[in-house]
C-alpha cells in the first residue's frame, strides 16, 4: 500500500477508501469583500492555500478518487443562525447583512459559494453546514459510509476554526484525517502552526499532517498499484 510521509508518520493511502474533503473554500472566506474581510481580516493569507489545493483537487479527480466540498452558512431566513453567533464580535456588518458579494454567509448568494478556482464538478457533493464542523447538522457521515471512505485527506479554511473542527469531529466518527498544511490556511499564521500541532500531537491524536507534494507523490503511487492489480487479474 502506497503511504504519504507525514507526522508524526506514514500515512497509508487507498484510494477507494479515501475521500479529499474541501473545507469552506468559499468567496466569502477567501476573497476580499466577503464575510472575513468584514472581521477586519487579511484575505490574501488565505489565498495562498488556493493554488496548492487545486493541484491536490486536479490530481484527485484523475485518480478517481472521492471529492467532497463543504460550505458555511445560512438559510436567507437565518432561522439556523443561533443569535450568539450573529452578534458575536462586534462587527460593522454580521451574518446576512448585504456585503460586495451579497448577504454575507446566506445561502445562494455569490459570496456563499466556492471559488472558481476549486468550483465542485458535477457528482462531488456540496454539504451545506450552519456550524463551524463538516458533521454538525449535516449529512456528511452518511454520504462519506454510503461511499466506504474511510480515510481523509483535509483542505480548506480556516485551519484553527472549521479544518480542525471538523478533523476532531471526524476523528470521534472513526475517520483517519490527514491535513494536508499547504492546503489550509489562517488569517493568523500562529494559530496556523498551533492548530497543525494540536492535529499531530502524542503520536497523532487527531490525525496526520503533510504537505502537497509529499502527498501528491504517495498519490501517483497509488495510482500505479491500482494498474498493477488491474493488470494482474486479467
Amino acid at each position: 500500500m502506497a503511504k504519504v510521509n507525514a507526522e508524526p508518520y506514514d500515512f497509508e493511502l487507498s484510494i477507494p477508501k479515501t475521500a479529499l474533503v474541501m473545507i469552506d473554500f468559499q468567496r466569502d472566506f477567501v476573497y476580499p469583500g466577503g464575510f472575513g474581510e468584514s472581521l477586519g481580516n487579511d484575505t490574501s493569507l488565505l489565498l495562498r492555500a488556493v493554488g496548492p489545493a487545486q493541484k491536490v483537487l486536479n490530481a484527485c479527480r484523475a485518480a478517481g478518487m472521492f471529492v467532497i466540498h463543504t460550505r458555511e452558512g445560512h438559510r436567507p431566513d437565518l432561522s439556523d443562525l443561533p443569535r450568539a453567533k450573529r452578534e458575536r464580535g462586534n462587527a460593522p456588518l454580521r451574518i446576512g447583512d448585504k456585503g460586495s458579494m451579497g448577504r454575507l454567509l446566506v445561502r445562494g448568494e455569490y459570496g456563499h459559494d466556492i471559488v472558481d478556482e476549486l468550483h465542485p464538478i458535477e457528482g462531488e457533493p456540496v454539504v451545506d453546514k450552519p456550524g463551524k464542523g463538516a458533521f454538525y447538522a449535516t449529512d456528511m457521515d452518511t454520504i462519506l459510509r454510503m461511499r466506504g471512505v474511510e480515510k481523509l485527506i483535509v483542505t480548506g479554511v480556516t485551519t484553527e476554526v472549521c479544518v480542525t473542527t471538523s478533523v476532531r469531529e471526524a476523528n470521534d466518527r472513526g475517520y483517519d484525517a490527514l491535513v494536508l498544511e499547504d492546503c489550509v490556511g489562517s488569517y493568523f499564521p500562529e494559530f496556523q502552526q498551533s492548530a497543525l500541532a494540536m492535529v499531530k500531537a502524542q503520536g497523532g491524536i487527531f490525525g496526520w499532517v503533510s504537505d502537497s507534494a509529499r502527498f501528491l507523490a504517495a498519490l501517483e503511487a497509488a495510482r500505479g498499484e491500482m494498474v498493477s492489480m488491474a493488470a494482474a487479474t486479467r
